[in-house]
């Protein structure tokens, strides 16, 4: 992980040794974990699609969570300020074989419980078929559906 330039973004260095730029808080990835530039694009395309079509904020952290997971995900989103109650932040460390879904005060009340249990168990799925940035992106995207839409306020 290298730091910031100060755009709210970190560089991450991926598997070609090249660095990428993607919101945080990605966080620090294990050897094997690494995901190419392609897979970070893609990731980055999910999130934005999924912000701006529900109004909230995205994060992705990809590492070790610690001895205590649910602890360090709800850390990692307090992280981020001003944003925080607004974003859904999922958190896979695919060495403890642990997915958490984290979200702040405005973004639970549009994601229930059941709705994060359903982007969890798609992420193990695809985890267990080795698949690390599928597994984030459909993560992503289950919990951006189950958000859903920023309602249209052009004919209030």
């Amino acid at each position: 992980m290298a730091p910031g330039d100060g755009s709210g973004q970190l560089a991450v260095r991926t598997s070609t040794g090249a660095l990428a730029r993607v919101n945080p808080p990605m966080g620090p990835v294990e050897g094997a974990q690494v995901l190419t530039v392609r897979q970070l694009q893609d990731l980055d395309e999910v999130i934005a699609e999924a912000e701006q079509a529900s109004g909230l904020r995205f994060a992705a952290y990809l590492g070790d969570l610690g001895p205590d997971t649910r602890s360090r995900a709800e850390e990692l989103l307090a992280s981020l300020g001003t944003d925080a109650p607004y974003t859904v932040l999922l958190a896979l460390s695919p060495a403890q074989r642990t997915v958490e879904v984290a979200t702040g005060t405005e973004a639970s009340l549009r994601i229930s419980d059941r709705g994060a249990r359903v982007a969890v168990l798609s992420v193990v799925a695809a985890c267990g078929d080795g698949d690390i940035a599928g597994a984030l992106t459909s993560g992503i995207r289950i919990l951006a559906d189950q958000a859903g839409t920023v309602p249209d306020r052009s004919f209030w």
